[in-house]
């Protein structure tokens, strides 16, 4: 069962990125300003390195949890009976919820943000910046997914379909993609559309420190952090208004990316 879910989750990350990739390469929302081969090779050794740490360290502990969980009936769900398919699409919304107050936190926690910046230093967003996330940071939001799982006590099921979507709504919202106005102004107040996600990686850190939102986008308006970046005349965004203002020229080093939750650089937080 662990397997075809896993086999599943796997399919589901492949499609959306080969399908996102091409949308964007037939029709970007944004100018290439840099290599995308470079990018594409960056953020794809970003991602393997990842995935053999999270592989040799977390995956299997981590899913140990979430069955033993399930098989204690720990966690408001198992408390409220809940089941079947309300269980799933339940789950999926209270995780989400837990989700963007992470995500949040990680903008407001010096400790948290010296990590999570190593997503955010990328100066131009496509789908490869969904791989873009440094090991601290996974290894962190591992240990806090962990209180997620006992607090509310999805079952196996629902955790994995939660984790597809995650990664699934990750890949569309950081694409070099935009919406037609007509269905950009109706998908926006129920998803995260790639429009409503590029303020968020916005170089001006009062639209980058909003819209925290990952699968559902209606978190920010219920707690007050929508606020969408203005575009120029064109519908673009300036050249230089994704990623973070010092170092942009080593956005694509490694060295740059693993070092920069030790680095002082980009430091600046919200009041």
């Amino acid at each position: 069962m662990e397997l075809d879910l896993d086999g599943g989750r796997l399919v589901i990350f492949l499609g959306g990125f080969i399908l996102f990739f091409l949308i964007e390469s037939i029709l970007p929302a944004r100018s290439w300003h840099g290599s995308r081969i470079k990018r594409i090779f960056f953020h794809s050794s970003v991602a393997a390195f990842n995935t053999v740490l999270v592989r040799i360290l977390l995956y299997v502990p981590f899913l140990l949890w979430v069955v033993y969980v399930e098989q204690q009936g720990w966690g408001i769900s198992r408390w409220l009976g809940l089941s079947g398919w309300l269980e799933i699409i339940m789950s999926i919304v209270m995780l989400d919820a837990f989700d963007y107050f992470w995500h949040r936190a990680n903008h407001r926690i010096p400790f948290l943000w010296r990590f999570h910046k190593a997503h955010h230093a990328d100066t131009e967003m496509d789908v490869t910046t969904a791989l873009r996330f440094h090991p601290g940071e996974l290894v962190l939001s591992s240990l806090a997914k962990a209180s997620w799982v006992l607090i509310w006590g999805p079952t196996t099921i629902a955790w994995f379909i939660f984790e597809g979507l995650i990664s699934l709504c990750a890949q569309f919202h950081h694409s070099n993609i935009d919406l037609p106005d007509k269905i950009e102004r109706f998908l926006y107040r129920i998803i995260v559309t790639p429009r409503f996600h590029t303020s968020h990686h916005a170089v001006d850190r009062q639209y980058g420190d909003a819209n925290f939102s990952t699968i559902f986008s209606f978190w920010d308006p219920l707690f007050r952090s929508y606020h969408q970046i203005p575009r120029g005349p064109d519908g673009q965004l300036a050249e230089d208004a994704i990623g973070l203002p010092e170092a942009r020229d080593l956005s694509l080093s490694f060295r740059a990316w693993f070092t920069e939750p030790f680095s002082r650089r980009n430091m600046g937080l919200p009041d």
